[in-house]
C-alpha cells in the first residue's frame, strides 16, 4: 500500500482555515467535514448530526459513537456513554490519543478521504478508542466491565484487543479484521498494523509473555510476532511472516519463520506503509 504522495490533501483547505481558531484543528476539520457530507448525501445527515454535528467536542462525539456501536441489551448505549464519558473527562490523553490516531489513518491510508469516514465507519479505528476505554477501566480495577468491552469490540469490530495491553497514540489499525493482541503486548507510538497481525504469547506459562513493539514499527497483514520479544523501533514486519526471535531496529523481518532482510530498512515504514521487499538482501538468520 503505497502513502499518500504530496499534494493529495483533501482535508488541506479545511485545516488551513481551522488552524487559526482556538477550536482544536481535528475536531473543526471533523464537523467542517460532517457539514459538507451531510448535505451532498442527505440521507445520511441525520447520523451526521447525531454523531458528529450536534456535539461540542470530539470527546463527546466519540463517546455517543462508542456508545451506539457497543450498546446492547445487556448494556444499553447510555449506559456505555457513561463510563466512556468518565474516563475521557479523567483522562484528557485519550482524547489526545484519538485526535493521533485520526490523523494517522488519514496520513496513511490513500483510501481515506477526510477524518468522517474512519470516525463513523472504520472499525479498525472505533475498536482501537474502545480498548483505550477498556485499557482505562482496567486500571482503575474494573476488570470485569473491561473485559467485557472486549469482548463486545471482538464480536462488533472483530478485533481482540486485552484490555491490559498498553498501546501508544498515533496507532493505525489498517481494515482490523482478525487482530489480536495479547495481555502483556505493548505497542509504541506511529506503529501502523494490518488485517490478521497477532500479537501472542508461545505457551500456556503466565507472567510477562507478549511481544513489545517499538515505535514506527510496520506489521504487515498476518504477521504472527508471538513471545516476549522486541521488535525495535522503526523494523518492518513483512506479511504472513512468524516472528519468533527479536528484530533489531530499523530491520525488515520476513518468511516463516522470519528472518532479517534488508536491515537498514526504510526510515519510517509505518508512516510510507512500504510493504515491498525489493532488492532482498538476507542477512542472517533470527
Amino acid at each position: 500500500m503505497a502513502a499518500r504522495r504530496e499534494g493529495e490533501n483533501p482535508v488541506a483547505k479545511h485545516l488551513e482555515v481551522v488552524t487559526q481558531e482556538k477550536t482544536p484543528p481535528v475536531w473543526a476539520a471533523l464537523r467542517n467535514q460532517a457539514e459538507h457530507a451531510a448535505k451532498a448525501e442527505p440521507a445520511l445527515a441525520s447520523l451526521l448530526n447525531a454523531v458528529i454535528l450536534s456535539h461540542d467536542n470530539l470527546a463527546d462525539a466519540l463517546t455517543f459513537q462508542l456508545a451506539r456501536k457497543l450498546g446492547d441489551q445487556e448494556m444499553r448505549a447510555m449506559t456505555a456513554r457513561e463510563f466512556a464519558a468518565d474516563a475521557f473527562d479523567s483522562d484528557p490523553a485519550l482524547v489526545a490519543a484519538a485526535e493521533a490516531d485520526l490523523m494517522a489513518v488519514f496520513e496513511r491510508d490513500p483510501a481515506c478521504k477526510g477524518y468522517v469516514q474512519p470516525f463513523l465507519f472504520f472499525k479498525g479505528f472505533l475498536a482501537l478508542q474502545t480498548h483505550r476505554v477498556s485499557h482505562w477501566l482496567w486500571a482503575q480495577g474494573r476488570e470485569t466491565l473491561a473485559f467485557y468491552l472486549q469482548s463486545r469490540s471482538s464480536e462488533v469490530f472483530q478485533v481482540d484487543i486485552n484490555p491490559a495491553a498498553r498501546i501508544g497514540q498515533g496507532v493505525f489499525i489498517d481494515h482490523g479484521t482478525g487482530i489480536v493482541i495479547g495481555e502483556t503486548a505493548v505497542v509504541g507510538d506511529d506503529v501502523s498494523m494490518l488485517h490478521g497481525v497477532t500479537l501472542g504469547g508461545t505457551g500456556a506459562d503466565r507472567g510477562d509473555r507478549h511481544p513489545k513493539i517499538g515505535k514506527g514499527v510496520l506489521l504487515g497483514a498476518g504477521a504472527k510476532v508471538l513471545g516476549n520479544i522486541t521488535i525495535g523501533d522503526y523494523a518492518k514486519i513483512a506479511s504472513g511472516s512468524v516472528v519468533l526471535k527479536p528484530v533489531p531496529p530499523h530491520c525488515t523481518a520476513a518468511g516463516v519463520p522470519a528472518r532479517i532482510v534488508n536491515c537498514p530498512t526504510c526510515e519510517e515504514p509505518a508512516r510510507t506503509m512500504d510493504h515491498t521487499l525489493a532488492d532482498v538482501v538476507y542477512d542472517y538468520v533470527i
